[in-house]
């Protein structure tokens, strides 16, 4: 797994009720549009609005219809036990990997604490061949996972917890796992990164403007960096407003399914001003 990966959203009913065939038609697009794989209920995907019952559904609904080596999907809750449990349904179901948040409500943990809460997890997996990624999100958990930790667990499991997500923006960050851990795949989570990605030895990007720009990821990540500035203006204009609204829009743009405009609360559609701003600048910015 490497490359471009888009965080893809879900796209749900009116009532809330995730939508197969938009779901596997973007996933294809995005697949067949510059992305080497995509991330099915990371954040983007609104996982954590959903019940373990309907996540288990889209995963299975992903890894039936599309290509199961390109998958990565989100398992990780606050809850051990449930985090395992979809840990290996997603492992059953032929996910090579899973990226697993830490536990995001008793914050901080201690760095032995979180230790032993991923040990648990890959013990739990025992023998089976998923590996773990790590998601640093300290936006929405509350603190970082620090590189000490995820260097101890890389030691002591190297063939489980190989990869990581990286949310924070904070590129020093990747950079020095990138440096100290030639092995663990590195991903920081804007394409904006991707210009110094082989240099400075990520692995690619996971993001969610990816299912917009992924055509454009695919040539900067291979070699095209003068396309680096019109990557950030892409970026720049979608994250202006709320993010996963804003990306469930511009699918419906692209797709002219209006049902992708449905979010799950606490989100709310963007208004038509929003709209209106957002659909000018992307489509400046897709000119340029």
């Amino acid at each position: 797994m490497h490359g471009i990966i888009a965080a893809v959203p879900t796209p749900v009913t009116a009532q809330g009720r995730p939508s197969k065939a938009a779901f596997l038609e973007h996933a294809r697009w995005a697949l067949a549009n510059g992305c080497d794989g995509v991330n099915i209920l990371g954040s983007t995907g609104e996982a954590n609005s959903f019940d373990s019952v309907t996540r288990r559904e889209i995963m299975a609904m992903a890894a039936n219809g599309l290509d199961r080596s390109r998958l990565m999907v989100g398992t990780g809750t606050p809850s051990l036990a449930e985090t395992i449990a979809l840990t290996r349904h997603a492992d059953d179901l032929g996910y090579p990997v899973a990226l697993v948040l830490p536990p995001y409500y008793y914050t901080p943990p201690s760095d032995e604490g979180l230790i032993g809460w991923y040990l648990a997890l890959d013990a739990a997996l025992a023998d089976r061949p998923i590996r773990v990624w790590f998601y640093n999100f300290p936006q929405m958990t509350g603190f970082v996972i620090s590189a000490s930790v995820i260097e101890h667990l890389h030691a002591l499991a190297p063939h489980r917890f190989d990869g990581i997500k990286d949310s924070s923006g904070d590129l020093d960050y990747c950079r020095r796992l990138a440096t100290s851990l030639r092995n663990l795949r590195v991903f920081p989570s804007s394409e904006t990164s991707l210009a110094e990605g082989r240099a400075a030895g990520f692995a690619g990007c996971i993001s969610a403007t990816a299912n917009l720009t992924a055509p454009t990821c695919a040539r900067v990540w291979a070699g095209e960096t003068h396309l680096a500035g019109h990557l950030a203006d892409m970026r720049g204009a979608v994250s202006a407003h709320p993010l996963i609204p804003a990306v469930k829009h511009l699918v419906a743009r692209r797709t002219g399914d209006p049902a992708w405009q449905n979010v799950l609360p606490p989100f709310t559609r963007l208004g038509s001003p929003e709209t209106r701003i957002l659909d000018r600048l992307t489509s400046e910015v897709l000119a340029a």
